[in-house]
This record gives C-alpha cells, sequence and structure tokens, in this order.
C-alpha cells in the first residue's frame, strides 16, 4: 500500500473554535441528548454558572438567575460584570481570562475561562451581555464566531453578567434539556454557599447550614444518630450512620462535584477510621467503621489538580492551606473533630460503637459462607454460561475505550440470544437472569451469597468489595417493555439500591430504552418507542403496504434489528435519585409492606388516567 503523503499541505492549523468543535468530548466529556445527568448540555451550563458562584465567592452579588428551556438556557448573576473592552476576549480568546490572576479567583470553580470558550464554540447561538457602573456591552456569536457586535451604551440594570446560549443540535442530536437533573446540580451549589440564593425557572434554592442540609435532605429516620458537623476555614464535613449498606459520599473542591471521589474524600474516608480507632481505642477494622456511612466534604484549595477537564475526580496530592499535605491536612482534622464530638455526645458514641459492633458481627457472619459462594460463582460461571463476557474491561487498563464497556441484565434465554448476537464483542457484555429476582428489601448482606442469581451477578460485575474492581463502565438493565419485564426492573434497582447503593450514585446504573413498535411498508422501516412516534412514523409511510407491529417482548427482536438499538444511537437512561430522596423512604415506599401510603397514590393515579381517557 502506498504511503501516505506528508506536505506542508498536510499541517493544518485550527481556530480555537474548530478545535472545540471537533474534539468537544476534551472539553466537555461525553455529548449525549439530555437523558442522563453527566451529559455535556448540562456541563455547559454548569460552566457558565460556575463563573457566576466565582463573582459571589468573591464577595459580588448574592443572587444568580438561572431559566432552562427544552433547547436553551440562560444565567444572570449579580457580580461585578466582565470589564466591558473584554467582554468580546473573555468569552471568544482561549488564554483569555481574569482567572490566571490567583489573587482575584484563589479558589476557583472554573479553569481559566476555558469553560466559557467552550459553550460559546459549541451553541449555535450565544449571547453575552455585560452590565458595569450603568453600562452594559452585548455581542452574539454562532459557533463560536462573532454575528453581532452591539456599542456600549448606557443602562440601569445593576452590575453583573448574563450569557443566553442554545447548544448545537447537529452536535447534541436530539437533546434535550431535563430541569430535573438541573435540580440536583443547583441544590449542590446551595449547600455549598451559604448566602447565596439560586432562582432556576421561579424556583428559589438556598441552604443556610450547608453540608449539615445536604445530609438531611438525603437520610431518613433510621439514622443511628444526628447527622455530626464540622466546618473550619478551607474544609466543612457532615456524616451518620443509616442502615443502608455501602458507603454514600458528596464531595466536593472549590465547588465542583467530584462525583468519582479522589484524594479529598479518600482522606476522609481515612480520618472517620482514625478517629473512631483513637477514640475507642481498639483497632477496628475500617470495612466496620464505614459500612452504612452517608458522609459529605467540600474543601476549597488553590490550583486543584483535576483528572480530566469535566472535573469529576480530584487528582491533588500535595496542595492545602498553609503548604500542607492535603491527605493528611484532611485526615487529622476529621479524626480529632471526630474524638472530640465523641467525647461531647455520650450518645452519639454509644449508637456508632453499636453501628460498628453490628458491621463487624455481619462481616464475620458471613465470612462463613463466603467462600462457598465465591466456588459455586466460578462454577456457574465456566459451565452454565451465565454471563458472556466481553474482551475489554473497564479495570484492564485506564484508556478511553474501557469508559465504553457495558453489560446488558437480561431475562431469559431469547433476549440474551438475540443482545449476545447483536452486541459488540469488544466492549459490551450479557448476563442472563433466570427467572424473577428475589425482593431483597430489607433483608441482610447474607442473602446475596445464598442467593444464586445474586451471588453470580455480584461476581460478574466484580463489586463484591466496592466499586474500585466494577468491570463495566454501564450497567444496563434490559428488560421487557410489560408488566413482568416492569416488576423485574425495579426488584433489581432494589437489589443494587440495598446491597451496592454506589454504583448508582456514581451513576453507573442504566435502563435500555427499545422500541414498542416497527412501522414500514416495502421501502422504509421506523422504529418507534412510543404510541406518538408510531403514529407520526404511520403518516410519513403512508398507508399503502404500511405494517405496524407491536413488539411484545426483546425475544421478538431480532439480532440484526438488535443491533441498530444498542450501537451508537443506544437510548440510555440513567437510574437517578430525586435530589431530596433517601434510599430508605424510597425502597420503604415502593418495595415495602403495601402501605396506606402506596396504595393511595396507584388509587389516584388509576382515576386520573381514568378521567384522562373519559
Amino acid at each position: 500500500m502506498a504511503a501516505a503523503k506528508y506536505t506542508e499541505d498536510s499541517i493544518r492549523t485550527l481556530e480555537w473554535n474548530e478545535h472545540i468543535r471537533e474534539r468537544p468530548g476534551m472539553y466537555i466529556g461525553k455529548l449525549g441528548d439530555g437523558n442522563s445527568p453527566d451529559d455535556g448540555i448540562y456541563v455547559l451550563v454548569k460552566e457558565i454558572i460556575d463563573n457566576s458562584i466565582d463573582e459571589f465567592v468573591m464577595g459580588a452579588g448574592k443572587q444568580i438567575i438561572i431559566d432552562i428551556e427544552d433547547h436553551s438556557a440562560r444565567v444572570r448573576d449579580y457580580g461585578r460584570g466582565i470589564p466591558l473592552g473584554k467582554v468580546i476576549d473573555c468569552v471568544s480568546k482561549i488564554n483569555t481570562g481574569g482567572k490566571y490572576d490567583s489573587e482575584a479567583f484563589q479558589k476557583s470553580v472554573g479553569l481559566n475561562g476555558v469553560g466559557t470558550k467552550a459553550v460559546n464554540a459549541l451553541s449555535t447561538k450565544f449571547i453575552v451581555k455585560s452590565f458595569r457602573d450603568g453600562r452594559v456591552k452585548e455581542a452574539e456569536f454562532s459557533k463560536g464566531k462573532l454575528v453581532r457586535e452591539e456599542r456600549e451604551k448606557n443602562t440601569t440594570e445593576k452590575n453583573g453578567t448574563e450569557i443566553y446560549f442554545e447548544p448545537d443540535a447537529s452536535i447534541f442530536k436530539n437533546f434535550r434539556f431535563l430541569p430535573g437533573y438541573m435540580e440536583e446540580k443547583v441544590w449542590n451549589y446551595a449547600y455549598l454557599n451559604n448566602g447565596l440564593s439560586l432562582v432556576m425557572n421561579g424556583k428559589t434554592y438556598n441552604s443556610p447550614n450547608g453540608l449539615l442540609d445536604l445530609l438531611q435532605n438525603h437520610v431518613d429516620d433510621s439514622i443511628r444518630y444526628p447527622v455530626a458537623h464540622f466546618k473550619a476555614n478551607d474544609i466543612e464535613v457532615a456524616f451518620t450512620h443509616g442502615n443502608q449498606y455501602g458507603e454514600h459520599y458528596y464531595s466536593f473542591v472549590n465547588g465542583q462535584h467530584t462525583t468519582q471521589g479522589g484524594t479529598h474524600q479518600q482522606a476522609f474516608r481515612e480520618g472517620i477510621v482514625k478517629g473512631a480507632r483513637d477514640h475507642f481505642k481498639k483497632d477496628l477494622d475500617p470495612a466496620d467503621v464505614r459500612n452504612c456511612i452517608i458522609g459529605a466534604i467540600s474543601v476549597r484549595i488553590q490550583e486543584p489538580v483535576f483528572e480530566s477537564q469535566t472535573k469529576t475526580k480530584l487528582g491533588s496530592t500535595t496542595v492545602a492551606p498553609g503548604g500542607a499535605q492535603l491527605r493528611t491536612w484532611i485526615v487529622d482534622y476529621v479524626a480529632s473533630q471526630l474524638d472530640n464530638y465523641l467525647h461531647k455526645n455520650p450518645e452519639t458514641e454509644k449508637a456508632l460503637l453499636n453501628r460498628i459492633t453490628q458491621n463487624e458481627r455481619e462481616r464475620k457472619e458471613i465470612a462463613g459462607i463466603k467462600k462457598l459462594a465465591n466456588d459455586r460463582a466460578k462454577k456457574a460461571n465456566l459451565h452454565n454460561r451465565k454471563l458472556r463476557d466481553c474482551k475489554i474491561h473497564l479495570t484492564d487498563a485506564k484508556n478511553a475505550l474501557n469508559r465504553e464497556t457495558m453489560i446488558f441484565i437480561t431475562e431469559g434465554d431469547s433476549a440474551s440470544g438475540s443482545i449476545t448476537k447483536a452486541r459488540n464483542v469488544q466492549t459490551q457484555a450479557v448476563f442472563s437472569l433466570r427467572g424473577k429476582p428475589l425482593n431483597s428489601f430489607g433483608m441482610t448482606k447474607k442473602v446475596v451469597y445464598e442467593n444464586e442469581e445474586f451471588n453470580l451477578l455480584q461476581h460478574a460485575l466484580d463489586i463484591e468489595n466496592g466499586l474500585e474492581n466494577l468491570r463495566y463502565d454501564k450497567v444496563i438493565i434490559a428488560t421487557d417493555a410489560d408488566v413482568d419485564g416492569m416488576h423485574i426492573r425495579l426488584l433489581l434497582m432494589t437489589f443494587f439500591l440495598q446491597f451496592f447503593p454506589e454504583l448508582v450514585e456514581q451513576k453507573h446504573l442504566f435502563i435500555l430504552q427499545t422500541p414498542l413498535f416497527r412501522v414500514r411498508n416495502k421501502q422504509v422501516t421506523k422504529y418507534c418507542y412510543d404510541e406518538t412516534e408510531r403514529d407520526r412514523a404511520a403518516k410519513e409511510i403512508g398507508k399503502t403496504g404500511l405494517e405496524i407491529t407491536r413488539f411484545k417482548g426483546l425475544g421478538e427482536i431480532s439480532p440484526e434489528e438488535f443491533g441498530q438499538f444498542i450501537g451508537e444511537d443506544m437510548r440510555l437512561e440513567t437510574v437517578v435519585l430525586p435530589p431530596d430522596a433517601s434510599f430508605g423512604k424510597m425502597l420503604a415506599y415502593y418495595m415495602g409492606n403495601n402501605t396506606p401510603q402506596r396504595q393511595d397514590h396507584i388509587v389516584q393515579n388509576l382515576r386520573a388516567e381514568a378521567v384522562e381517557e373519559l
């Protein structure tokens, strides 16, 4: 094969906006259509809000107004406003911004203004207005190119900045902003910035007690002791113990929600263990101390180092106030505060020791059946072929391809057979369930080892000891869109929430959306996910030779067809808890005994549906 020519003509120099548009993932992570809370369109909004938060942190402006519509967003702050002569440069020139001045933005959320430029480049319409000292400057861009510039003029508006943008639909295909996903992000801004008021789509969010409010909004009456809350310059922590298995953390750096944790979260975990050991004068097992913990930590440090542009995991190891080692600073603070707190609160001291003792007892009880269950899992995987594995795993090596790994959990052989034949064997695995899973609500972790399906599933994912060895980035529940399929879906979600809630909290659990209808004639075939799409497709195709098929189950979809639904255009719905939900309350409501509240909910919704049909 002839070698490709490499000449001066092969060398290209991209404009700043072209570079961002050609490689958007470098700046905002995954693209997506808005059905997942970490899709890029939400990162765009976050980048703009971050700049407004920085103004509040610097003491300028106590209110931020956010308006979210299906395909646009507007953010107005009341900070100092961009200097009018630099408005265009600050939103369209890389290496231009106020955050290079460490005195002005010592503990900034954003990264040197790159985020705003990314929003500009990835939007078909981007309008910036800066209000400053009775004057206003306005400019409009499209895909990063200036299309309109207004002269400075007088204004009665208060100082601040307003940005309106519409993400580019050619990059974010079929996107739509879901305000519900924004609510959690807005609440987090409120928790981390006491005194700030955020107004999103007319609703006001504020928090007088910071992380204490955050935890109290996410726990229920089953917690073992009142939330402990400690706060000092540049660090704030809160925690309690509940009855849900696993460890639950909300961690933040300079206001950024680090959903994948990092150095600060690991140090927080170590500090809890050290504080308990120091206080009780016992060599407690770390797992016994931390199991069932619900905690939050927020730190502010200069120039934090994140492991990606989207800033979901802190990588800093040495930066801390006063030049201290970050890990040591956090561990020592948490341990000393916990020790002092327990001395002053004997009821909490007793409740914590009881929780640790119970964890130790359950761990030793499970240890007796663990080896037998592990041996059974190895044997079943080899001979029963429950798992059709993929060739690449998330934990094999750290590269971008591993973020594409996924496993489909299916019901029955027919559905698993179709997906297995249609899948990408490099990155897609299939796990086949046999029958309906057990309703595990309220059960102890012993049932995970005693129940064959659960035991095999946890080993297929390799999450027995936490998410550190998780073998797939996406765990996808793929069940029929009928009553039985919905029930299996609920039972699986209950299993994960009960025993491995971190999988949900870190956004690894998804629901596969598959088409309900196939509408076709001899020339055209369209797959539709609801009745509205079906009716629209039928109208577009016309009545001549029209055939409409309702898929009763995944097994009715051929492998050739299935390949279209688990490829680039796969529709996934992330399993996300409402911002104010607690695991205990939600599981008890949906999966506990048939409570009067749930009965009333069902009856009211049945009545509403009947009225709508009439």
